[in-house]
């Protein structure tokens, strides 16, 4: 470290801080989110757990069930959010990282919407403008309701 630190501050004239600063594996370190490991020989790049963690949270607010704002609005904000987290990380190959949070991202949007549609009736009506045929649409809300801890009695 203290090599490096003379090296960087003399020779190239930069200005390193001391507590911020460290010496380790590259696998190790987390550099300005990116973490580093290696495969087969090569040193490959990925996203940082942190920043995937903050990126979690930030749409977990947009998507909030007791979150009171439209559908338009949450798309807009979540839009804004996404398209933010991917121009910064989306130079590397996070495939798997994409689907897994494109999955929970769909996951957390139903969820908002379902709580929305709040009555069974609107449920029912709003899962048949979809295109799911009528029995399985009072099916589905009912079932939900079921589970949730309500039993319902069933025609």
């Amino acid at each position: 470290m203290k090599s490096i630190t003379n090296f960087l501050e003399s020779k190239l004239k930069l200005q390193v801080n001391r507590e911020k600063s460290a010496v380790d594996r590259p696998w190790k370190r987390k550099f300005l989110g990116f973490s580093f490991y290696i495969r087969d020989g090569e040193v490959r790049v990925l996203v940082h757990n942190k920043p995937v963690k903050k990126f979690m949270d930030k749409v977990g607010q947009i998507l909030s069930r007791s979150n009171g704002q439209s559908t338009e609005k949450r798309i807009e904000a979540l839009n804004r959010c996404i398209i933010v987290w991917i121009n910064y990380f989306g130079l590397l190959g996070m495939k798997h990282l994409a689907r897994r949070l494109d999955e929970w991202i769909r996951r957390r949007f139903r969820m908002c919407i379902w709580k929305q549609w709040w009555k069974i009736r609107t449920k029912h009506d709003n899962l048949v403008k979809l295109g799911l045929e009528n029995r399985k649409a009072w099916d589905s809300p009912t079932r939900e309701k079921a589970i949730g801890g309500f039993p319902i009695a069933q025609s």
